[in-house]
């Protein structure tokens, strides 16, 4: 897969998705500057070279070849983005826009129709840039540091492609908790753009009964050993094995994981 550094190349193609997803405007009674692909464009921009609202409106406003390539002719207030990101990036509206982001993926073959193999994970999210420093602070008027924990926390799992690591899924949730509770959600959305042959994820997944639910879909799935819960059994990658085939030896699918490079 060729990715790209170029924030004009990014802006474009958020800008191509954007048109072939979301409506033009958000009301018919609505002023008309500016259309919903256009602010979804330029979110994508933001989060693409880590600016600021504030500061993604000073780039567009000494930025023409920018505004051009979007036909972009008055340029946002930085508060005009801020009440578009909380309406745009719904999770309903970003499936259709991570939906067809693959499909367009897809068409330009940087993903196959049929991806041979993908990764479902899911991690753990700071709910703000201050976190860091709240977790561990010092405590008032001493010297020691106090440690913080929190018990919720944002948390998000995923599906991606090991050949390309392009996004197919994501479920947004709240953890501490399992992958097995958003493991239906994200496979059943990564297969509204492609067919999977084989799913790699964490082995206490097979002991959670994921095989009725992979039988239709994937042909097989492996998991890997080196992380799975403490049991009696031995030790298996396999979750579910094709069909009058036999589970290859442990040791030929570590390097292969590894590989990967999965979420």
């Amino acid at each position: 897969m060729t990715t790209s550094k170029s924030p004009l190349r990014v802006f474009t193609k958020a800008y191509e998705i954007g048109k072939a997803v979301l409506r033009r405007y958000a009301h018919r009674f609505s002023p008309k500057k500016f259309t919903q692909p256009q602010l979804f464009a330029g979110l994508v921009l933001k989060q693409f070279l880590k600016l600021d609202y504030r500061g993604l409106s000073a780039l567009l406003a000494d930025a023409p070849e920018l505004r051009n390539a979007i036909a972009l002719a008055t340029v946002p207030h930085f508060t005009t983005f801020h009440k578009a990101s909380r309406r745009l990036l719904r999770f309903r509206r970003v499936k259709r826009l991570l939906r067809r982001t693959v499909r367009q993926a897809v068409e330009e073959r940087l993903v196959k129709p049929k991806v041979s193999l993908a990764a479902l994970d899911g991690t753990g999210l700071e709910s703000h840039h201050a976190s860091g420093y709240y977790v561990c602070r010092k405590a008032k008027g001493g010297k020691s540091q106090q440690k913080t924990t929190y018990a919720r926390f944002p948390k998000l799992g995923l599906i991606c492609d090991c050949a390309s690591h392009i996004i197919l899924a994501i479920v947004p949730g709240r953890g501490p908790g399992p992958d097995i509770l958003h493991f239906r959600a994200a496979l059943d959305q990564a297969l509204e753009a492609v067919a999977i042959d084989t799913m790699a994820a964490d082995a206490h997944l097979r002991q959670r009964g994921v095989t009725p639910i992979l039988a239709p879909s994937a042909s097989r799935s492996l998991t890997d050993t080196r992380h799975h819960w403490p049991t009696d059994r031995q030790a298996s990658h396999w979750l579910l094995a094709a069909p009058n085939e036999s589970p290859p030896p442990s040791d030929a699918l570590r390097p292969t994981l590894a590989s990967g490079n999965g979420p």
